[in-house]
């Protein structure tokens, strides 16, 4: 027997081994489905520590409007790849009392740069000095806040 031949039958009797086994144990509670934002999480969490480079999407390094862009195609949410200024004229202001909501997009020094909030303390970005990160909110980012807008994620959990 020719070891292709071989290999293709011991790969197709470990395949076929869990419909031998018979059927299997179920929960009774299903587990939960990963959402949007599980989702999100996961895809900035694999974007962190990537270095900065200008005009850049990803994946192995970015700036801050195509790290913005990269994290949010990946997740289904389509949108022509832009500067952050006209990125957020494209988007729309978040609902009272939602303005610090994760996944919203903030803008700072006259819309020269942008990130993805976290929550009211911290927000991910493309930042030059030490790529993308999370930051805080500091005395040093507060005042460079121009705006926050979010994406018509309707029907999105």
């Amino acid at each position: 027997m020719k070891p292709r031949a071989a290999a293709w039958i011991v790969l197709s009797l470990l395949a076929a081994l869990p419909l031998l086994a018979g059927p299997q144990q179920t929960e009774t509670t299903t587990p939960a489905q990963p959402d949007f934002t599980d989702h999100l999480r996961i895809s900035i969490e694999g974007y962190l520590g990537k270095p900065y480079s200008w005009g850049a999407t990803g994946s192995k390094s970015f700036d801050c409007s195509g790290f913005v862009w990269r994290v949010m195609v990946d997740n289904g949410v389509l949108f022509k790849r832009t500067t952050a200024r006209k990125l957020s004229m494209s988007l729309r202001k978040p609902e009272a009392g939602k303005t610090w909501e994760f996944g919203n997009i903030v803008f700072f020094n006259n819309y020269k740069h942008c990130g993805i909030v976290k929550g009211a303390g911290s927000f991910y970005h493309a930042q030059t000095s030490l790529g993308t990160n999370e930051s805080e909110f500091s005395p040093y980012w507060q005042p460079k806040i121009v705006g926050i807008r979010c994406f018509r994620l309707t029907g999105i959990k």
